[in-house]
C-alpha cells in the first residue's frame, strides 16, 4: 500500500511538472522517498522507468501542442518541453509515435483531436476475474465524448502476447501500441476518436448508434491480425481482440466506464459474443 501511495504522489507531481526541468532525485525528495526505492515501484507498478514515463507524457503533450497551436514552430515546442535544439526533440518524437514531428503535425492538423496514446496514469484497479491489477488512466476527455455521444457504439481493443514483444525491446512494444492506434484510425472516420485505455487497450468512441458501421470497424482492424511490424531485422505479427459495447445507462458513473470495456473485452476472449 505504502508503494502504491508512493507511486500516486509521484505521478501527481510529474504531471505538474512536466514543463519544467525535472530529475528522479527532485521527484522522490517531493515525495520523501529514496531515489532507488522510487525507481523501483515505479518498474514495478507502472511497467516503465521514471524518465521514459516522463518522455512519454512530455512527448505526448508536444503532439497535442502541435495540433492545438499550429502557428507554434516546432523549435518553440521542443523548448516548451525541455529540448534545447529541433534534432534532439525529433529524435525523442520519433522514438515514441514512430514518426517525425513535421509527419505527425500534417496527418492530424485536420482533426480536432489527437489519438491518446500515452495518457496520465492516474491509479490501478482490480477487476473481477483477474489475478493482476489494471492501470487506469485519466478519462476525463473520453468521458465527456461518452456523455455526449451516450447512444453511440464503442469499439475496443486489446493487443495480445504483448509482453513476449516488450521483452524483445520496450521500443518494439511502443511500435506495437502506434500501430494498434493506426489500424484503429484507419478503420475509422474522422469523426471518431481514439483513446488509450489501459497498459494496452484503446476506445475508439464512434458517432454511431449502427452496429452495423461499429461491426464494419472491427471487421477491419481483425482483418489485419497477423500482419507484421517492423523492428530492426525483426518482422512482429501483431493480433488485436476487438470488441463491440456501448455504455448503459447502469453504468454510466466514470469509473464504471473502465470496467464495462474491459469487460467486452474479456467476454469476446472468453467467447461470449
Amino acid at each position: 500500500m505504502a508503494n502504491m501511495d508512493l507511486l500516486l504522489r509521484s505521478l501527481s507531481y510529474i504531471e505538474d511538472h512536466l514543463n519544467c526541468e525535472i530529475q528522479t532525485e527532485d521527484i522522490a525528495r517531493a515525495c520523501f522517498a529514496s531515489k532507488s526505492s522510487l525507481e523501483k515501484t515505479f518498474r514495478v507498478q507502472a511497467g516503465f522507468s521514471v524518465h521514459d514515463y516522463i518522455l512519454r507524457r512530455r512527448m505526448m503533450k508536444a503532439a497535442r501542442m502541435m495540433i492545438q497551436k499550429p502557428n507554434l514552430s516546432l523549435l518553440d515546442i521542443a523548448v516548451e518541453y525541455g529540448f534545447s535544439s529541433h534534432e534532439a526533440f525529433t529524435r525523442a518524437f520519433f522514438s515514441i509515435w514512430n514518426c517525425n514531428p513535421s509527419e505527425f503535425r500534417e496527418k492530424y492538423i485536420s482533426k480536432s483531436k489527437i489519438p491518446e496514446l500515452f495518457p496520465q496514469i492516474t491509479g490501478f484497479a482490480n477487476l473481477i476475474g483477474e489475478k493482476n491489477m489494471r492501470r487506469t488512466v485519466d478519462i476525463s476527455e473520453m468521458y465527456d465524448f461518452i456523455k455526449e455521444r451516450k447512444d453511440c457504439y464503442i469499439v475496443c481493443s486489446d493487443v495480445e502476447h504483448l509482453v513476449p514483444i516488450n521483452e524483445i525491446s520496450r521500443k518494439a512494444g511502443d511500435i506495437a501500441l502506434s500501430e494498434t492506434m493506426k489500424r484503429m484510425l484507419d478503420a475509422s472516420s474522422d469523426e471518431d476518436v481514439v483513446f488509450r485505455i489501459g497498459k494496452d487497450e484503446f476506445a475508439l468512441i464512434t458517432n454511431s448508434s449502427d452496429i452495423k458501421y461499429a461491426e464494419e470497424i472491427q471487421n477491419k482492424i481483425l482483418s489485419l491480425n497477423g500482419t507484421t511490424f517492423d523492428f530492426e531485422d525483426k518482422k512482429i505479427p501483431l493480433n488485436l481482440t476487438v470488441a463491440i459495447t456501448k455504455i448503459n445507462e447502469k453504468s454510466f458513473h466514470y469509473g464504471d466506464i473502465f470496467t464495462q470495456m474491459f469487460d467486452a473485452i474479456m467476454d469476446v476472449r472468453k467467447g461470449k459474443f
